[in-house]
């Protein structure tokens, strides 16, 4: 179960094994994309070829991760020749803790059933098909292309339109499509999906809207993680101190939707399985900040962790200043 770790020194980039406290450097491959695409290339399990490539150079981890060597940390994943090609997108309403979350946003009591319980409900009847068969449609929602991606420690920034900004911390699976228009699981990453749950509170088909479109992945990606039940930890960090925190929890065990349904439902469209794209699927989140009355300002820093991805993904929340101004279109 590799940890992969994608860097980048000024114009250099390269490609690392988490081999805690050091990093150890792959040869002959600089992107998690390129080892992928050689895996499928020659019918390898992904693990092989990373073990063919691992090489004797070591950085510091602690360097990296802190920001104090000239090598600095990337999305764990990109498509290295066309940010176009990779697709950022997620599942809602998956989580046994997210229907109670999205139903304490809009103020309502169980015996009031929004539009989105009862899609939430769908999912605990019809979400967990048995093996060969497709279960109920989840909630979907787009984020955007390879360029919506944020780095660990970059931030994360509410635009001048956005009302609010929060995190939601999920794990993301990576993907890839083959030659043959087959979708290939790369591994799964730590993610920050985040949104802008003010604007989500005002009418819930606001959704797909306060999806902000930049988000968050990392440090690591792990190669074929154990997926039954993850136990992580979200905090929001001010000025140093932590302000809130809270005990999660995702995978299959604590979801209403199986891996494969939310699988066969995000690749069902052809438009989806077209070979060498690279799609992040984000799987839903546990819990969120906003739903116990927590407001982020900016300088706030968005911790999330997962047992068994290994360090902490950290973004700052930045707040841009606000515009009255319309984005005014010019016919040709």
């Amino acid at each position: 179960m590799s940890r992969l770790i994608q860097l980048q020194n000024a114009e250099r980039r390269s490609l690392a094994v988490v081999d805690e406290p050091r990093l150890r450097r792959l040869k002959g491959v600089d992107s998690l994309y390129g080892l992928a695409s050689e895996a499928m290339a020659r019918h390898l399990p992904l693990e092989v070829v990373i073990r063919e490539h691992v090489s004797d150079e070591l950085l510091d981890y602690d360097a990296v991760y802190s920001g104090a060597s000239p090598w600095r940390l990337m999305t764990p994943i990109d498509h290295p020749d066309d940010p176009a090609r990779c697709l950022v997108s997620g599942t809602g309403l998956t989580h046994l803790g997210s229907a109670s979350n999205r139903q304490a946003m809009h103020g309502r009591n169980e015996a009031d059933l929004t539009d989105s319980m009862r899609m939430f409900h769908a999912g605990l009847d019809g979400g967990r098909p048995a093996p060969g068969c497709i279960g109920a449609a989840p909630e979907w929602f787009f984020k955007g292309c390879g360029t919506s991606l944020r780095a660990p420690g970059e931030p994360l920034v509410v635009p001048p339109f956005g009302e609010d900004g929060g995190e939601e911390a999920e794990i993301a699976g990576i993907y890839v499509i083959d030659p043959g228009g087959r979708p290939r699981r790369i591994g799964m990453a730590a993610g920050n999906e985040f949104s802008d749950h003010k604007l989500e509170k005002t009418n819930y088909l606001h959704l797909a809207s306060s999806k902000l479109r930049t988000c968050s992945l990392g440090p690591e990606l792990v190669a074929d993680p154990k997926f039954d039940s993850v136990r992580g930890t979200v905090a929001i960090e001010r000025n140093g101190t932590s302000i809130w925190t809270k005990q999660i929890a995702t995978g299959a065990a604590e979801m209403c939707h199986s891996l494969a349904n939310i699988e066969h439902h995000h690749f069902k469209f052809d438009s989806h399985r077209r070979p060498g794209d690279v799609h992040v699927h984000f799987y839903g989140a546990h819990s969120l900040s906003v739903a116990e009355g927590v407001e982020l300002s900016d300088g706030d820093v968005m911790v999330i962790q997962f047992d068994g991805f290994g360090r902490p993904l950290r973004n700052p929340l930045r707040v841009a200043k606000p515009s009255a101004a319309p984005i005014a279109v010019q016919p040709l």
